[in-house]
């Protein structure tokens, strides 16, 4: 069965307080190098059929809507290819 994928992010200007604290446990847990983090959200919908057009709007459409607050999130829609 098909997998689309949507990644939502936080816009680059919104801040990311969950980022901020992973950002800040790392070095405490002995890792290093890491510059930033960013935590977003990942939803795998799995669709009847061929993804076509109309279904990738469809999903669109959920993400904008539902998925998402396009106020302070932007997202991805993009699709798996299976493993």
């Amino acid at each position: 069965m098909p997998r689309v994928v949507v990644d939502v992010m936080p816009k680059p200007e919104i801040l990311d307080p969950q980022g901020k604290a992973v950002l800040g446990a790392l070095p405490r847990l002995g890792f290093s190098g890491v510059t930033d983090v960013r935590q977003g959200k990942r939803f795998e919908l799995e669709v009847e059929g061929e993804v076509t057009d109309a279904v990738l709007a469809d999903v669109n459409r959920m993400a904008e809507t539902l998925l998402s607050n396009p106020v302070i999130e932007s997202y991805t829609v993009r699709v798996e290819q299976d493993a």
